[in-house]
């Protein structure tokens, strides 16, 4: 690559000292590949604008907009150069939209690409003018031959001179979740023989992108506790457990992490005391988070995640979680059990399990939240005893029944849509919106629902933090910790 002009003067923005990753959807994924990857064996490249999305240990950024090259904005001779031009005007694009800017190219070569002498003076001589103009850091991204990104951020250090900031991973987000890891900063975990069945089904390279996922579990219940069970049986390494409520009496029935003597204990505790019991990776790492993903702690918390499951019965929070797998590109695994009664005896169950990310359908218009019930809650109402007595006893808010059984069957399909959505087993990747049905006890399957025409969540698709942010108070996990002083 080459490059024309000087600096022009700084105004450098504070890096976190924190850990760094790439997010796009599968469709800007596809695209860049598309032009990148040249028939005739070239390197090419191409500007792309870049908006942040801050978690409480990790910076990603979202890249969204391609600013594809116009004849004369880049000089193709086996490597590739771009113009002042060209420059120039992903610069103006830039601050025009309040964005960042990325630098993405390619190699003649397969796997987590290094750089080249050429390429690190091409990316230092411009990070200093791109964080002078945008306030955001020079992203560079590259793209193996295989389709691997490997990634960076450029970090100001004294002057004129920048330190390279190799992301983690680079995530593809969509009908399925490609990534890129870093071996370097996350190795490869050392095969052991209790993974030789698991491995067997779906191969050592699929299994090793499981386990180095950081997997988000929001609601430590019925279903949360044996999805975080299960992960960590099957080797998984990373977690961020998030719930603010302690065990109770009422929830031993089904609660597979605890027993009588865990009464009165978070959530967090009791649960990562049975996953690191439970573990069969030589390592595993839990971050315990004993806050509402509505408060601050527990939503930067969640957008440090690869991957979230949404194992909760509450709007509000779905609501977030649904904007954080659009706005974010964090997948999110949902989940929810409905329990009928007539006459006051049992007439029925369903539950029903999908997976929201770009390109599939929202939980809104799935109808796992309405923002109206998701308003009531934010106004504290749903706390509210006399409120909720109002409620016709049919109201889904009032519906909080469950048992064990359904539970299980129900973290176990979540645990399948993890798999299909990151190693594509058996060439499955996707199983759409997934209802078991108790009569007449079928399992139905709908791989074509999309979101309703009046639906805007695709608008905000990517944007990480650049239009608002959904964190606030929670009164139901404020009473919580009330409660637990109390008892304390």
């Amino acid at each position: 690559m080459l490059v024309g002009f000087f600096h022009k003067s700084i105004k450098y923005f504070s890096m976190p000292k924190a850990e760094n990753s790439i997010a796009f959807t599968n469709e800007v994924d596809q695209d860049l590949q598309t032009f990148l990857l040249r028939q005739d064996c070239q390197e090419d490249l191409t500007f792309g604008l870049w908006t942040p999305s801050r978690g409480s240990q990790r910076t990603s950024a979202l890249i969204h907009t391609i600013l594809y090259p116009e004849e004369g904005d880049r000089l193709v001779h086996g490597n590739v150069a771009f113009t002042k031009r060209y420059f120039e005007h992903a610069c103006k694009r830039a601050m025009s939209e309040g964005c960042g800017i990325a630098l993405l190219h390619s190699h003649l070569g397969p796997g987590w690409q290094g750089m080249s002498p050429d390429d690190v003076v091409a990316e230092t001589r411009i990070a200093g003018t791109v964080e002078s103009l945008t306030d955001l850091p020079l992203v560079g991204l590259t793209l193996g031959t295989d389709g691997t990104w490997s990634a960076r951020f450029w970090r100001h250090v004294k002057g004129k001179k920048f330190k390279r900031l190799w992301c983690r991973n680079v995530r593809s987000v969509g009908a399925q979740l490609r990534v890129s890891f870093a071996d370097h900063l996350i190795p490869i975990p050392e095969f052991q023989e209790m993974f030789k069945r698991t491995v067997t089904v779906w191969g050592e390279r699929e299994h090793a992108n499981l386990a180095r996922l950081r997997i988000g579990i929001v609601g430590l219940g019925s279903v949360g506790s044996l999805v975080a069970e299960t992960l960590v049986r099957m080797g998984l390494q990373h977690f961020v457990i998030i719930d603010f409520d302690e065990v109770q009496t009422h929830n031993l029935d089904r609660l597979v992490t605890a027993t009588r003597r865990d009464i009165g204990k978070l959530k967090v505790e009791v649960t990562a005391r049975r996953m690191k019991a439970a573990a069969t990776a030589k390592q595993v790492f839990i971050e315990k988070v004993p806050f509402s993903v509505v408060e601050e702690r527990g939503y930067r918390a969640a957008l440090d995640c690869d991957v979230i499951f949404s194992c909760v019965d509450r709007p509000r929070a779905r609501k977030i979680l649904n904007h954080l797998a659009f706005a974010h590109l964090i997948p999110v695994i949902d989940g929810g059990i409905a329990v009928r009664f007539k006459k006051g005896e049992f007439s029925g169950v369903d539950w029903q399990v999908q997976t929201v990310a770009p390109g599939r359908v929202c939980l809104e218009c799935l109808g796992a939240f309405t923002s109206a019930d998701a308003s009531t809650e934010e106004a504290g109402m749903l706390d509210t005893p006399s409120y909720l007595q109002g409620l016709p006893q049919d109201h889904s808010l009032k519906r909080n029944e469950n048992v064990f059984p359904f539970s299980s069957n129900l973290a176990s399909l979540e645990v399948f849509h993890l798999v299909a959505l990151v190693t594509g087993a058996a060439g499955q990747t996707e199983f759409g919106v997934q209802r078991f049905r108790w009569i007449p006890g079928i399992l139905d399957y709908d791989v074509e629902r999309k979101c309703e025409p009046y639906c805007d969540i695709n608008l905000l698709v990517g944007h990480g933090d650049r239009h608002f942010q959904l964190f606030g108070r929670d009164p139901g996990a404020e009473l919580a910790r009330a409660r637990q002083a109390v008892s304390n």
